[in-house]
This record gives C-alpha cells, structure tokens and sequence, in this order.
C-alpha cells in the first residue's frame, strides 16, 4: 500500500505517514533507523542480524525516492543503504508497539542502551 503523504520534521527526528483509510503515523528516526530493511542490519539470511544500539539521537537528513514501490533513507550517522518498501513502512506504522517492544527486549537481552552516552555494566554475582 503506497502512502498518501511523507513528512520529515525539520529536526529530522520523526517521518510522518499517511496510508489511505488510516491515521497518520509518526515513527521516530530512532525506529527507523534500527529496523533498517539494509543488510547491514538485517543481514543476508535469518540469524545474521546486527543489532543496533546507541541510535537514541539520530536523525534522518535526506528522503529518496527509489521507484514507485519505496524510498531510501539517509541518517546523519551515515547509514543511507536501507531501501523501505510501501510495504515494510506499512507494517511499521500498523505493528510499532510490538516492533518496538522487541527491539527494546533485545537491547536489554544484550546489555546494550539506546544512549550512545550510556554503558550498560553488569556484575556477576559470587
């Protein structure tokens, strides 16, 4: 499904997405840039992701558009190899709680934070 609008805040810290019959939706630059489609998060096959951590301040700097089915986005961290289908934008807008939740489920599995400024230390117990 193709969205009707795409509104990139001026601070670059959300995307707004309009999809027909549906509220808009924000999603952070955060959101979208841990869920990068890029294979440089998701890897090339099941098990080959990368977990990203630290993204608690990006922000998106540019908008592409890549055909007629997506758009590709580029971060002031640098990343810019993600190609986000109507499709995979779709899902996020309908299912963010839930991909959000995971996401944080992972960071916490992995003793990792959103904050770049943060490190997470664990002791071990006697």
């Amino acid at each position: 499904m193709k969205p009707d609008k795409i509104k990139l805040r001026k601070d670059g810290k959300s995307l707004e997405l309009s999809f027909p019959g549906a509220e808009a939706q924000a999603l952070s630059a955060e959101m979208l840039r841990v869920h990068s489609p890029s294979a440089e998060v998701k890897g090339h096959g099941p098990g080959q992701e990368v977990l990203q951590w630290g993204k608690l301040n990006v922000a998106i700097t540019a908008i592409e558009r890549s055909g007629n089915y997506a758009i590709r986005l580029t971060f002031d961290d640098g990343h810019d190899t993600g190609i986000y289908s109507w499709d995979y934008l779709y899902d996020l807008c309908v299912n963010a709680e839930r991909h959000w939740q995971v996401y944080l489920d992972k960071l916490q599995q992995a003793g990792k934070t959103r904050d770049p400024q943060v490190q997470v230390v664990k002791f071990m117990e006697p």
